[in-house]
Order: structure tokens, then sequence, then C-alpha cells
């Protein structure tokens, strides 16, 4: 069996079943059994959920991450979302991704669709011209990375559809620790 070794930092929140926990210190965890969880940038505040990407990431959240019944809901939401999102959209890549995320969160394939909800934020920021997404913080310091902000001008090249390029997040503060091989399931899947 296969064990996903995480160092968090002092402050570093992380979710396990539904279950919040922050670290008042430094410390190494080892995750030996398959558990439903995010930490760091992967979490989404609900005050940060201030797009129609952003909303879809936070219902997919709360399909992965929540309670039972809060999972039945983030699921039933993020349906209504996508398609909403999908109708007002013209570009056929994001239509294409989240159907694929529709897909894998009905599959109970959550994180997944989180990655793929990530690459919708990103493709919405770009097009609108807002700053990158930098996961769920609200905190505008946190996009401040050094990356440069889209133009959203009419000669953009995401305003003529173009592929939005692959992009995958940042590590957050704490990460998977080198040499330590991930388990087949959590933030580190391949």
């Amino acid at each position: 069996m296969s064990t996903l070794v995480l160092e968090m930092r002092p402050g570093d929140m992380m979710v396990v079943n539904g279950a919040p926990i922050r670290f008042r210190n430094r410390v190494r965890i080892e995750l030996a059994a398959k558990a439903r969880f995010l930490f760091g940038k992967q979490l989404m505040a609900p005050e940060a959920a201030t797009t129609p990407a952003r909303r879809i990431y936070f219902a997919l959240q709360t399909a992965y991450i929540g309670t039972d019944a809060e999972r039945a809901e983030g699921l039933a939401a993020a349906r209504d979302l996508i398609a909403a999102f999908q109708e007002a959209t013209t570009s056929a890549q994001a239509r294409a991704m989240l159907d694929d995320a529709l897909a894998l969160a009905e599959a109970d394939e959550c994180y997944r669709a989180l990655r793929l909800a990530r690459r919708v934020m990103l493709h919405e920021s770009e097009v609108l011209g807002l700053s990158a997404p930098d996961a769920g913080r609200a905190d505008p310091r946190r996009s401040e990375r050094g990356r440069p902000r889209a133009a959203a001008g009419a000669d953009h090249p995401l305003r003529a559809r173009a592929a939005v390029p692959d992009r995958r997040p940042q590590r957050p503060q704490g990460g998977v620790v080198a040499g330590e091989e991930p388990c087949d399931a959590g933030p580190d899947e391949a």
C-alpha cells in the first residue's frame, strides 16, 4: 500500500473527510488510507466564489469534502451551475471541460473534477481579464505571485477561443515530501 506524506506549516489548513484541521506548528503527516482531502490553496472559502467558474469549483469542492448531506447538495448545485455556464459561454473547450468534470464528479472522482474546474477558472480569468485564480483565497495578495495579468482586449487570444494552456495549480505552502510515493487518491494523483 502506498502512502502520501505531506509537510504542513503553521497556519496551513486541511480538510480531511469533511473535518477542518488547522496546523499550529510545522508537521509531517502521512495518509495511509484513502481519504477525501484538500489543503492549502486547493481550499476555496465561500466568499471567494465570486464568478460563475468559482461557484462551480466551490460546489464541486463541497461535493468532494462535505458531509454526506452537503456532498449531495454540492453535486446538485454543480449540475445546475455547470448547465448555466455551458449555456452562457461561447467556449467549446470550457463546455467540454465542464462535461468531463461533471462526469467525473458523478463517478465519485471529485478531485479530478476539481482539477478541471480550476482550468475553467483560469480560462474564465483570462477571458474576463481578471487576475489568475490562486485557488479560493479571497486575499488579493495571494494572486500576485509574479504572474502577468491577462489582457482583456478584443485582440486577446482567448477571445478567439484559442486553446487554454494546461496549467497545474501552484503547490500550497505545505506539499508532498520529495522521495515519497503518493497514494492512489489525493492531491497528487496523476
